[in-house]
């Protein structure tokens, strides 16, 4: 199996900046893309912040020197594997898809960081659906120690192989997930962040004493009301639709309160507010569980 030396990673958000800043810094070339010229620009200066903070060492083995940004996806025409970091959107990411079809080599792998939308259904734009797979990146990508793996229905085993060595050369531990709607991260904390807001909603408590609730009396290190405002309550609702119709169980269907803070704009820390307001908010890495 050969070593994947250079890759692109589409979107330069938290999560696409993170997956960029992880190959550099391990000794991979690796184009960052993005239409907006601004927001390349804010993730290169975020990547050498963050590098200069959790990697030091590899400030002298070149790493920036291994990052190029570009607005232009023929870049990619030469790379081993593509990694997209978008809208969590069927829809934008098959379209994508077929771009990078037929733009990047034959042997090239198409990974999605998609964290609920079926790996079948998005290798069904392409034709090399063997080569497509999931590539679930937790958040953010340089300091969470997880990354979920999962197959399409027709991912050859060479590509399970490259994407799991990848990850492991990341640094990562790997878990398997079937291609079920939400696989097994999203599966399991959106309906506790549903419920959370339903408690909300009901008037159970206040937003404080339930984030309090669940940090003291389970030991997790954010509540939930919280985290939803970390991961973005716009990407809390996408997954939670994708579920319930992915799985066909209304115990999915999002809180009328979740959908209507989404509809006011009210979409967490990058908008500076969602259940709690934030003022001046920068995006500051704190984990996600």
């Amino acid at each position: 199996m050969a070593e994947t030396k250079s890759i692109g990673v589409v979107g330069s958000g938290q999560m696409g900046s993170g997956i960029a800043q992880l190959a550099a810094t391990h000794g991979i070339d690796v184009w960052l893309h993005d239409t907006c010229p601004d927001a390349l620009s804010r993730a290169t200066k975020a990547i050498s912040h963050s590098i200069h903070l959790l990697s030091p060492k590899a400030v002298g083995t070149d790493a920036l020197g291994r990052l190029h940004c570009t607005s232009n996806l023929e870049d990619f025409r030469l790379v081993d594997l593509v990694i997209e970091a978008i809208v969590e959107s069927e829809d934008v990411k098959k379209e994508l898809f077929r771009k990078l079809d037929k733009i990047t080599k034959p042997s090239a792998i198409l990974a999605s960081n998609t964290s609920s939308i079926s790996i079948t259904r998005l290798a069904s734009a392409t034709t090399r659906p063997h080569q497509v797979i999931g590539m679930h990146f937790m958040n953010p990508p340089p300091v969470m120690k997880l990354v979920e793996i999962v197959r399409g229905a027709d991912t050859s085993d060479y590509t399970f192989a490259a994407t799991k060595a990848l990850a492991e050369r990341f640094g990562k531990t790997v878990i398997y997930s079937q291609d079920y709607s939400g696989f097994i991260v999203n599966r399991i904390l959106m309906p506790m962040i549903n419920e959370a807001f339903f408690a909300l909603y009901t008037g159970v408590a206040t937003k404080e004493d339930i984030d309090t609730g669940m940090k003291l009396g389970t030991n997790h290190p954010m509540g939930p009301l919280e985290l939803a405002d970390f991961i973005g309550l716009d990407v809390c609702l996408s997954i939670l639709k994708v579920l319930c119709q992915g799985l066909g169980n209304n115990k999915y269907a999002p809180c009328p309160l979740l959908v209507q803070y989404v509809d006011a704009g009210r979409l967490g820390m990058k908008r500076g507010i969602g259940v709690y307001e934030y003022g001046n908010v920068t995006e500051t890495a704190r984990p996600r569980l």
